[in-house]
């Protein structure tokens, strides 16, 4: 579909940029992104002919960058920022880049935080609003967490527009996942009920990287670099001691990306177990038989397992959180007193249990992170500046790119089975393909033991 990655506007762009780029006022500059440039949804280059040959355009997003002419006035404009969902390294850093980019850039000096994610925006919680400046954002980024405060859950979205309407705010920044972002929909579809026009711009924040089209999410990489720091504690646990075992676990719902990255930059991991691979606990190929193998061969074990890994053994939690999202058993603890039962009297091991997680979730950005972040709030100005709505900014193919939010809520982006990461994962651990009775018969990569020292 052409038009699949279409992004919406409030109305033409008529008011020059007061954004120089180091030239005079009004100069035309090729640093200017044009709306024209585009990058390839999929740089596959058999669907590229098929698309071709087929009379279509191939799907591509919009580039993002400052554009020449903006819609918005900046010295009439208000605007808003608010924080959803759990806590991720990054979160200030993007606040900051985004107060700095409006204010500096632009010239916007009336810009508000919303307290404690879409709370905020109804008045029965009676959060009051920040006044966002240079100087409350300046030292924001050496802290953890959210300065604006988060919450989980909807509010009903006609009483978030109504706040907006009465702040007169024309630019709404939301900084979440994917439940964020339908809510950050909801809102913009009420919008657009009321012929209003007040932009809706989202900056992607999962610590998971689970949200799809795009490379990677802020948050993630210091996750994995803080990962790693827990999963060589466990290693220097498991190693010291006869027949030892460090068991780790970390972030991933549903989608296994920290796992699987932070056994590869350890390079100390035997075990990896990600949601997007069921496990047995009994049998020839189960968990069990694994350990019986390693404690026969007097070999230590570091185990990393996400935390919606092997959810099918543990007892059904009923309901949902206040994201919408299932409740998850606890298979780090669940693991830690299966593998104890096991083979208490039989083998003579010790287990060391490390869970990191609200350490990770609560740490400043590390460099990288912290770049990144600036790069994603100063795209996500530069896009909201010029009338666009209904979308988020993201980096696609190495190119910083502009997606509708309805297309980032579609689906949730997984671990492959057989793509190149998880394939790396079991080249460096040695574990095997898969661990059911179950596999596939012709499945030629499956192996089993010996296992790495």
């Amino acid at each position: 579909m052409a038009h699949s990655y279409e992004i919406r506007r409030l109305g033409p762009a008529k008011v020059l940029s007061p954004i120089h780029l180091g030239t005079e006022p009004g100069d035309s500059l090729a640093d200017f992104t044009s709306d024209d440039a585009k990058v390839l949804a999929s740089l596959d280059y058999k669907s590229f002919l098929e698309e071709v040959r087929a009379g279509g355009e191939p799907p591509a997003y919009e580039v993002a960058g400052p554009r020449q002419e903006i819609y918005f006035d900046p010295s009439k404009l208000q605007a808003g920022i608010v924080t959803c969902g759990g806590l991720c390294p990054g979160v200030n850093n993007v606040i900051r880049g985004l107060v700095m980019t409006l204010y500096h850039g632009y010239g916007v000096r009336r810009i508000y935080g919303f307290r404690y994610g879409f709370e905020g925006l109804n008045p029965k919680h009676a959060h009051p609003v920040v006044e966002l400046t240079p100087e409350f954002a300046r030292d924001i980024h050496c802290q953890g967490g959210t300065v604006l405060g988060t919450s989980r859950g909807p509010q009903p979205p006609e009483v978030m527009v109504d706040t907006l309407e009465r702040m007169n705010i024309g630019l709404l920044f939301a900084i979440g996942g994917d439940g964020t972002f339908r809510g950050a929909l909801a809102i913009d579809e009420e919008i657009r009920k009321r012929g209003l026009k007040i932009g809706v711009i989202g900056i992607p924040k999962t610590i998971d990287n689970d949200i799809p089209l795009v490379d990677r999410t802020f948050g993630f990489e210091t996750a994995v670099s803080r990962a790693t720091e827990a999963i060589t504690a466990a290693y220097s646990e498991a190693s010291s001691a006869h027949r030892g075992i460090g068991l780790v676990k970390l972030m991933g719902r549903h989608s296994g990306f920290i796992a699987a990255s932070a056994a590869l930059a350890s390079r100390n991991v035997n075990l990896v177990l990600i949601p997007e691979l069921s496990f047995d606990l009994e049998g020839e190929f189960g968990l069990f038989n694994y350990m019986k193998q390693r404690f026969k061969l007097d070999k230590f074990t570091v185990i990393v397992a996400a935390e919606g890994a092997g959810q099918e053994h543990l007892r059904p939690t009923n309901g949902t959180d206040q994201s919408g999202n299932a409740k998850l058993g606890d298979i780090g603890t669940f693991l830690k007193q299966a593998i104890a039962d096991r083979f208490k009297g039989k083998y003579d091991f010790t287990l060391k249990y490390i869970d990191p997680s609200y350490m990770i979730r609560s740490a400043s950005a590390d460099s990288n992170d912290s770049i990144f972040c600036g790069y994603l709030a100063q795209k996500a100005v530069h896009a909201g500046m010029t009338g666009r709505t209904g979308m988020a900014v993201g980096r696609s193919h190495n190119k910083f790119t502009h997606i509708p939010l309805s297309r980032l809520v579609e689906k949730r982006k997984n671990v492959d089975p057989e793509g190149e990461l998880w394939l790396s994962v079991l080249e460096s651990t040695g574990q095997p393909f898969y661990m059911r009775s179950d596999q596939p018969k012709n499945l030629s990569r499956a192996s089993f033991f010996p296992f790495p020292v």
